[in-house]
């Protein structure tokens, strides 16, 4: 029997840099080993988390796998070679209104390849391309730069800032609003395409 080689060239959910894949069980050794970055789970975790073990992460694993894990919409995300490098969710899905959002991280060693913004772009093409909503919705800290850095490259307009949501790191942080609509992700794609 000869070793399938996947045809990704017409696959919806890879990107000019990376593509999105289900998380699977083997993954929670890496899960495990990223939980130690404290600081980048802070930002998205919005303060410290409790410590975790391997077995916490295959248990994770598990429900997400299974489909037991909410609603949200979670990816892996990979290089081309097969090397993971973070991962993204679609969330906040809200039919009635049209609106949606997302998170996305990329772990230490491979930040500055543009993989988010590559990743956030896909998920935004199936979010209004694909399920028809209006407008994404999206907020970061406000001293997550990198995060407003993303937003600012995908077209996103920054919409306001609530003050003193978050304490973290010994300090009181704000949250900085973007959004985007269906026809400003539009006029974004013909201009910077894909």
């Amino acid at each position: 029997m000869s070793a399938l080689t996947p045809d990704y060239s017409n696959y919806f959910w890879q990107g000019e840099k990376i593509r999105l894949r289900p998380w699977r069980l083997e993954d929670a050794e890496l899960r495990f080993i990223t939980s130690l970055d404290s600081w980048t789970i802070a930002f998205h975790e919005d303060g410290i988390e409790l410590p975790t073990t391997l077995d916490d992460q295959k248990e994770w694993l598990e429900q997400v796998v299974s489909g037991k894990k909410g609603d949200m919409i979670r990816f892996a995300m990979e290089t081309f070679e097969g090397v993971t490098v973070g991962w993204i969710t679609l969330h906040s899905q809200d039919q009635k209104n049209g609106t949606f959002g997302f998170g996305v991280a990329v772990y230490r060693d491979y930040r500055g390849n543009g993989y988010a913004v590559d990743a956030a772009r896909i998920i935004l093409k199936y979010g209004f391309w694909e399920q028809r909503y209006q407008k994404c919705n999206s907020m970061c800290l406000n001293t997550n730069t990198a995060s407003i850095r993303i937003h600012e490259k995908l077209g996103f307009i920054q919409e306001g800032r609530i003050r003193r949501t978050c304490f973290y790191n010994g300090e009181y942080l704000d949250d900085v609003l973007f959004g985007i609509t269906r026809e400003e992700f539009d006029e974004f794609m013909k201009t910077n395409g894909s």
